[in-house]
């Protein structure tokens, strides 16, 4: 892909959530930026690749009786004095529970951002911004306890499982995923029990 992302500090005295919407409603494109590690990122636009294989990688988990598939959503993981930590867009994901009455309110009090636990896993589906899904991301997900991380990175032709999450001393900036199984594009990932293994061959082409 040619565009690349844009990344941009955020003042801290600012709420992450009502910038995220000040950068939507100034855009002339439709776009759906998100916040980690104190940046703004604009992801840039995917390609037929990335969107597809996305896709065949959630049909796999439905596919495997997992109801509870999904695309689209935003989530928001908080700090322990309740302030935002990060907002990200996950590519995919398989959430823990149908949305409740509580996690709509939730969703309404924060303008549009569902809280993170209730992802079981998450996937992501490196563009350009490879960097952002690899390094901030992964420790996002992980300072959030999300138990499964799927990524894809297509710069280097490889598919991860990152699992076991770890908190050092509660610094989310800090947090990692202590196993992980890897694989070449191309070959099955294998996922945690109750998880199937996923047939990556979709990305081979890119």
């Amino acid at each position: 892909m040619s565009a690349e992302p844009i990344m941009e500090p955020v003042m801290t005295q600012v709420d992450p959530i009502d910038l995220l919407s000040a950068i939507e409603k100034a855009s002339r494109v439709p776009i759906r930026p998100e916040y980690v590690e104190g940046t703004v990122i604009v992801p840039p636009q995917p390609n037929d690749n990335h969107n597809h294989g996305a896709f065949e990688l959630c049909y796999q988990l439905r596919a495997a009786g997992f109801d509870l598939v999904g695309m689209g959503n935003g989530y928001r993981a908080a700090h322990k004095d309740g302030s935002t930590m990060a907002l990200p867009i996950p590519d995919f994901y398989v959430r823990r529970r149908e949305a409740s009455e509580l996690d709509e309110s939730y969703r309404k009090a924060h303008k549009g951002w569902y809280p993170m636990d209730m992802l079981a896993l998450v996937g992501e589906v490196t563009s350009s911004n490879h960097w952002a899904d690899t390094s901030p991301k992964l420790r996002a997900y992980a300072a959030a306890a999300v138990p499964v991380y799927v990524l894809i990175n297509r710069d280097t032709a490889t598919a991860h499982c990152h699992t076991a999450p770890v908190l050092p001393g509660g610094d989310a900036a800090k947090a990692y995923y202590s196993a992980e199984d890897k694989v070449d594009l191309g070959a099955p990932l294998p996922l945690p029990v109750p998880y199937p293994a996923l047939d990556t061959a979709p990305f081979r082409a890119d």
